[in-house]
């Protein structure tokens, strides 16, 4: 048996490397990929480290505050049998992130794959009740960050002519939500970014995608009025709350190889909410 397990392995790898017939299904497994998953301790981030490890990439997973949580989801994370490494740092501030992409290649490997979706504290408040710091807090983990990760992981993809990155929006900015205006905004500026990047880094085959969830409950929703919750589900078409898994699942297909030709695009996982 643990032969078959050794061997398992570099036998999908060999296959990945083929190239496929145009008849053929390309794969959509990651072995021999690295990725990077930004605000990954927990929640979404969390979902999508999990799904690109279970694919077979070595995942640089990313926290900036909570240390025992990161070091218990890590736990969790090579548990499963995946590889990875656990990394903290601001991916606001362009020291930290050049440290952190040059740390995790030094772990993993060259990155092949960046999913942006570290965020901060999102109160929903009227326009008086915000100042423009906030703004920018908004601006500076939904467009400084991609930009950051992006440009330090940029040459090598370049280089190796591949690579994916994938943003982290929300159904926000095509409902318009109220009360939520920094935080839709900079979503709306980070959906532009997604789309011109994608036609500018297309000629190196490197795709630029984002994936923009519905609610999803997490850890941060515990305290969330449950009025609320329910009149959200009720709106839902498939009539059920998404659960994290099924974001964790576009984020690897986007980046596997059965996406290569996909770039530019905004995928909703909501159940039908912004259908229309």
């Amino acid at each position: 048996m643990a032969t078959k397990k050794t061997a398992r392995p570099s036998r999908i790898a060999a296959r990945q490397q083929q190239k496929p017939l145009d008849h053929e299904p390309r794969p959509m497994m990651l072995v021999g990929r690295v990725a990077l998953v930004t605000g990954s301790s927990k929640g979404l981030g969390k979902a999508m480290a999990f799904a690109l490890g279970a694919a077979g990439a070595r995942v640089a997973l990313n926290f900036a505050n909570d240390k025992d949580a990161a070091a218990a989801t890590f736990a969790e994370f090579e548990a499963r049998g995946y590889e990875g490494a656990l990394l903290r740092a601001d991916v606001t501030n362009e020291r930290a992130v050049a440290r952190l992409v040059e740390t995790a290649e030094k772990k993993l490997g060259p990155i092949d794959i960046v999913v942006a979706n570290a965020t901060p504290a999102q109160p929903q408040r009227p326009i008086e009740a915000y100042d423009w710091a906030f703004h920018q807090r908004m601006l500076d983990f939904f467009v400084k960050s991609p930009f950051l990760l992006t440009r330090a992981v940029l040459p090598g993809m370049k280089q190796r002519r591949h690579g994916r990155i994938v943003n982290i929006g929300s159904e926000v900015f095509r409902r318009g939500v109220p009360n939520f205006s920094p935080y839709v905004a900079a979503k709306g500026a980070q959906a532009g970014w997604t789309r011109s990047m994608a036609t500018e880094l297309a000629p190196w085959q490197i795709t630029v995608n984002m994936v923009s969830p519905g609610w999803i409950p997490v850890e941060r929703h515990d305290q969330d009025p449950q009025a609320a919750k329910d009149a959200y589900k009720a709106q839902i078409p498939m009539r059920r709350w998404g659960v994290p898994g099924e974001i964790g699942g576009v984020v690897a297909f986007l980046c596997s190889d059965a996406a290569a030709f996909v770039t530019g695009q905004d995928i909703a996982v909501n159940g039908g909410v912004t259908v229309g």
